[in-house]
Parts: structure tokens; sequence; C-alpha cells
């Protein structure tokens, strides 16, 4: 796999260069840079393209939610991962809904940094599970009413939309549903081309606003 580019964006020097320490462990991160400002990130964004942009949620001025939006109307493609020291799921679901791709604590141990940003890159990673059902339960009332395009989904697409949406990796929803982890892959890749989404935080998102992430399963 290509090395992938890094810009690490933090208002605070220390965790710049904590976050710097921790990837620099992973020859698989190359990081092309830092930003002290959401102002900077844009920027620089722009001027050296990012595979994976790390984005502290809380910096002075423009912050993290706001950089991510505006990033990521420019720049789609680009996965952006917010850094936060509190697990709050407002904040975690307002980060989905800008576009971002995940988040990351930052009291996590180094292992756990870099094991969790891999699976991002690859396309693994989903909510936990523990935020997953905080979400659900601070949100009940995002339901989308009469979706054209929920209602061609099939029982297992919708089995799968649900466990994705409940933390699941793909090898556990295998298991659950007694099938190989490649036929999980490809009901993936149908959803999202169906959804016009990009990854499984989405999906997570849309089964959340479609109310298709309850503990009703839909099955054959």
């Amino acid at each position: 796999m290509n090395s992938v580019r890094v810009l690490i964006v933090d208002d605070h020097a220390h965790a710049r260069e904590a976050t710097r320490v921790i990837l620099s462990e992973d020859p698989m991160f190359n990081i092309v840079g830092t930003a002290t400002s959401g102002q900077e990130a844009l920027e620089f964004t722009e001027q050296w393209m990012p595979d994976l942009i790390l984005m502290d949620i809380s910096m002075k001025g423009m912050d993290g939610l706001e950089t991510t939006r505006l990033i990521k109307l420019r720049f789609p493609y680009i996965k952006i991962i917010m850094m936060t020291v509190s697990d709050d799921a407002a904040h975690l679901f307002e980060a989905i809904k800008q576009g971002a791709q995940g988040y990351i604590l930052k009291s996590l141990p180094p292992s756990m940094w870099l094991e969790y940003l891999r699976s991002v890159v690859l396309d693994e990673a989903g909510l936990s599970q523990e935020i997953a059902l905080r979400i659900l339960q601070q949100f009940p009332s995002t339901k989308v009413q009469n979706d054209p395009v929920a209602n061609t989904l099939t029982p297992r697409e919708r089995e799968i939309l649900h466990w994705v949406s409940s933390g699941l990796t793909n090898r556990d929803i295998a298991a659950e549903l007694s099938i190989s982890e490649q036929t999980v892959k490809n009901h993936l890749k149908n959803l999202l081309h169906k959804l016009q989404l990009e990854n499984r935080v989405q999906l997570t998102r849309y089964a959340i606003e479609h109310g298709l992430a309850s503990d009703q399963l839909y099955r054959p």
C-alpha cells in the first residue's frame, strides 16, 4: 500500500508533536505538515492535498467542525478524523454530519491510534458500539420519512445496515449472519453505491436518520 499523506491540525503545540510522534511509528503514515488553526488547515489542504487529516475538534476561532465542513465541500474525497478529549455524542454526531469519517480520543494509547487509523484508511472503521448506542439514544427524532431509496433496500441490506450502525466490524457481521467476510464487503459496496455514500460512518448516519438502526432486525 502507498504511504498515506497526513495533515495534523491542532492549536496546541504539545498535541501536534504528540500526534506526530505516534504516527511516526508506522511507515504507512507520511506527515506532510501541521496546521495551528482552521484557516491554516484550509490553506495547507489546498497546498498539500493530504489523504488524511487529523482534526482537533476544539480550536480557537474556526473550530474543527466548521473547518471540516469547509474542507469537505471542496475536497469530499479527503478523509478527516476528529481528535477530541471527550466522547460527547452530540459533538461526534455533528462531526459526522459535517463529513468526518470518525473520531479518536486523545487519551487512547498509541497502538490503538495506529490500529484505528489503519482501519479508516482501509474503509473498515465505524463508530464504536458504545458511541453508536449513545447517538441512537440522543437523536431518536432524526428519522426521515418516506425515502424512496430506503424502500428499495433488500432485507439482507437492511440487516447489514443495522449491524454496521451498531458498530460491528466486517468480521463480526459475517459471524452474526453466518456468511463470509467477502460477502459482507460486497453488500457494503452495493449499499454505498445505492445510497450514494462514501464510507461506513456515513452508512451509520443514514441508518440513524432513516430509522434503520433500531433493535428491530429486518430479516428475509
